[in-house]
Formats: C-alpha cells, structure tokens, sequence
C-alpha cells in the first residue's frame, strides 16, 4: 500500500489545493517499509489527484480539501481521510493502527484568501475569519 500525506514541515498541510509536497510512506505489512518526500511541480487542486494516481497512490492523509478534487481522487481510486491535524509521521501511525483522528465532511471551499488568511496558517480546530467556509 502507497499512503500520501500533504506535507509541509513535518506537518500535514492544511490546503489540498495548495499542497507544494506530499510525503509518500510505501507500507508492507502493515509498517511503513520507506518514505520520501516529493514536490508536485506546482500543480494544484484536480491536477493533484492525477499526480498521486500517477505516484500509484492509494490512501490520501489531508487538511481541508475541496470538492473537486475530493471527486477527481474518487474517480482514481485513491481513498481520502481528511481533516486530519498534526505531524505526518504520527497521522500514517495511526492510520496502519486504525486510531486515525479524521472527519470526513472537511472541506476547504474557495474562498477569498486576499483578507490575511491562507488555508495552511490554521489548523482546523482554531478559530479564523474564513467565514466558515472551510468546515469549522
């Protein structure tokens, strides 16, 4: 199994769309057997779900993420878990022991980002001027 992460400084990043790297863990049973970090080349959004097709993805670890592209992931066959905050390391962990901390209903709508706020300055648990467009 190939497990991506949205990856920046050790942390999942918190914007799909937006993600710079991904951290890729290749896991044999059941223990992560290798991982590396990847840049995506500055794709973005529904690009990004064919760049992990592409990388024989088959498990997304993310932040917020938008409808788009949670449907462009599902027509590749790549399953999502989204919302998840913390390090990256610590969210494949728990994924393998089935302890995963997710909520499936996150999203990061489009919204105006020209007010100060950029998806990946927050985690999801903390209050922001989004509106809440972004599942909180």
């Amino acid at each position: 199994m190939r497990i991506a992460v949205t990856y920046e400084n050790g942390q999942v990043f918190q914007h799909f769309g937006h993600t710079e790297q991904f951290k890729l863990y290749q896991v044999e049973d059941g223990k992560v057997a290798s991982s590396q970090v990847i840049g995506t080349g500055g794709s973005g959004h529904e690009a990004l779900a064919e760049f992990l097709r592409a990388a024989k993805v088959d498990v997304l670890i993310c932040g917020g993420i938008g409808g788009g592209a949670r449907a462009a992931l599902m027509e590749a066959g790549i399953a999502t878990y989204p919302g998840v905050i913390g390090g990256a390391d610590q969210a494949v962990e728990a994924f393998l022991t089935g302890r995963l901390n997710y909520d499936p209903n996150t999203v990061c709508a489009h919204h105006s980002h020209g007010e100060g706020h950029s998806c990946g300055s927050h985690g999801c648990g903390e209050q922001h001027s989004c509106g809440g467009h972004c599942g909180h």
